[in-house]
């Protein structure tokens, strides 16, 4: 069911509700620990996805704030530092890359411009493909429209040329410019370069997003790797240059004009930190502290948007209405009804609320609310009258929105033994999951107070999904878990794309719990008026039980499923 928009739903949002009420947390019965505290998740996450923290983004000032403000609140509840040098933090080593301005490319003896006949995805890092293009005359092939299975060029037609595409087609029949949503990667991988004839449609903020510097971890993807071409959009004008014709005249495999490229990166290092906070609570068994149960979230988000301040109520409206996975749902073009309905709703905010601009994606549910939670849980643990017998390690990645960049790095530095990690909980956007949030980008309402997602649980271990889901039951916690976006291949691909995923990647068991994503998923709405504190603090309390159980369980969870390869890419 679609988001009522009645003047309930008005008045709520105006009053700034901090959602829905939900029933009080239930302990299991005889519970060690007291209750996560709503109030206190709050008066947290306020802080935490304050203006002040300028959206967070790993490698920006905000993040740094961020990352002091948990570290000083595990000092507080007396958390032991588990980070390097003895304190709460490890760094992670950022470069700032952009291309060259000093790059070339030529198809038949004329030049192109950069910015204007086309963008490099090099420096994107985590779309994988090349950042750098050296070639002296070699050959161009046209190879049709991305995703038409009715084309099929050689391996030599491929090998060591630019191979250019049209762009794949979305399900209204439009092209869309997102390539590497259709692109057979492993059919390409022999190209020296991928070119989609898709610069035109693309949306003038990417345009700019491309063109800018991007920060990666150091070392990652400085030059050419084997089956990763490089790769940009250009225009139609561009590639008329470079296959001789229009394309669209032309049928695949027909072969255009030599190409030189001397496309290349500058790096320089970024000087503001970008931090994990690791933290832990030290086990109560003597035979067991060596081992851990770690708890994570990530404390970063995607910082400031580009481009001028948006009116914040207008976006609320729009998304809430035509978007309901927020940036989940992509661009989808709005129907005359909706865009009515949008202009309906924003009149009736525009009766109780000043217009306000915006520019700050808070990530208040993304990951602030996770991050909190983390803080919480380890703060029920430690007043908890049976200790954890296994040793209990909090981390905080950074870098989660950018490429997992510091669970990655946290799971290959482990500041730990790594094969002492028992289990991994993840915690990332535990704030909404109400029946007005479309939990599943769908369009069909899921949610209400019991609604959780559970991911990953049984990949690796069916004795800690079973534990999972025994520990509800015997807890009286009354979940109803929703294991839909963990089935094998659901394109929303979930498990590879929060923090887990480097755990289970050297066959750590994992969990990740969430309750999905919603209308203000990726946008500047995403702030802490809209997280259900009450509904939150169960979760969280739920959680800390699952830890309390691992973590004194007379063995460690056994590992009953094959072990991922920890080079290869995820794969869900």
């Amino acid at each position: 069911m679609r988001l009522n928009l009645g003047p309930i739903a008005l008045a709520a949002l105006a009053a700034c509700s901090s959602g829905q009420k939900t029933p009080a947390t239930q302990p299991s019965p005889g519970a060690a620990f007291p209750a996560v505290s709503p109030a206190t998740l709050k008066t947290d996450l306020y802080a935490f996805a304050d203006d002040s923290m300028q959206g967070r983004e790993t490698g920006t000032i905000g993040n740094v704030k961020g990352t002091t403000f948990i570290a000083a609140q595990a000092r507080k509840l007396g958390l032991e530092p588990a980070g390097e040098n003895g304190g709460y933090f490890q760094v992670i080593p950022l470069v700032r890359k952009g291309i060259n301005p000093n790059s070339t490319l030529t198809a038949g003896g004329a030049s192109l411009v950069m910015g204007r006949d086309y963008v490099s995805f090099g420096a994107v890092s985590q779309l994988g493909f090349s950042p750098t293009f050296t070639a002296s005359s070699i050959g161009s092939v046209y190879a049709g429209r991305i995703g038409d299975s009715t084309v099929s060029l050689s391996d030599a037609q491929i090998a060591g040329k630019l191979v250019v595409f049209t762009p794949p087609m979305g399900k209204n029949g439009q092209p869309i410019w997102q390539f590497w949503q259709g692109l057979d990667r492993k059919k390409y991988a022999t190209a020296a370069g991928i070119a989609v004839v898709a610069l035109d449609i693309t949306p003038p903020q990417v345009v700019g997003f491309l063109s800018k510097t991007q920060e990666s971890m150091k070392g990652e993807d400085e030059g050419p790797k084997a089956g990763s071409p490089f790769a940009m959009l250009v225009s139609p004008g561009a590639a008329a240059t470079i296959l001789g014709a229009d394309p669209t005249s032309l049928t695949a495999g027909t072969a255009g004009r030599p190409v030189s490229a001397n496309i290349t990166m500058l790096s320089t290092e970024v000087s503001t930190p970008a931090r994990n906070v690791v933290a832990l609570l030290p086990g109560s068994d003597p035979r067991l502290k060596g081992e851990y149960v770690a708890i994570g979230a990530h404390n970063d988000h995607v910082g400031l948007s580009d481009g001028p301040p948006v009116d914040h109520d207008s976006i609320w409206a729009y998304n809430h209405v035509v978007r309901p996975a927020g940036a989940e749902s992509g661009n989808p073009k709005p129907t005359p009804e909706q865009l009515a309905q949008v202009q309906s709703t924003l009149d009736s905010l525009r009766k109780v609320n000043k217009p306000r601009l915006d520019s700050i994606n808070n990530g208040a549910d993304d990951d602030g609310s996770g991050s909190m939670s983390v803080l919480a849980i380890a703060g029920a643990l430690v007043k908890s009258k049976v200790k954890p017998k296994r040793s209990v390690l909090f981390v905080w990645h950074t870098g989660e929105e950018k490429g997992l960049w510091g669970s990655e790095y946290f799971t290959d530095h482990p500041t730990v033994p790594r094969d002492s990690i028992v289990a991994q909980l993840n915690i990332d956007m535990v704030g909404r999951g109400n029946e007005t949030d479309d939990v599943l980008a769908d369009g069909k309402t899921r949610g209400g107070p019991n609604y959780l997602q559970l991911v990953g649980s049984r990949r690796l271990s069916t004795e800690l999904g079973d534990l999972v889901e025994k520990v509800n039951v015997d807890g009286n916690y009354g979940f109803a878990f929703d294991y839909t976006l963990d089935a094998d291949g659901h394109p929303a691909n979930i498990y590879c794309r929060s923090d887990h995923a480097n755990y289970a990647r050297y066959g750590i068991p994992v969990v990740f719990f969430t309750t999905g994503v919603h209308q203000d998923y990726h946008q500047v709405t995403d702030e802490p008026q809209f997280v259900n504190y009450n509904k939150m603090a169960r979760i969280d309390t739920f959680i800390a039980n699952v830890a309390l159980v691992v973590a004194n369980d007379d063995h460690r969870m056994v590992v009953d499923k094959p072990k991922p390869d920890p080079t290869a890419p995820c794969k869900q």
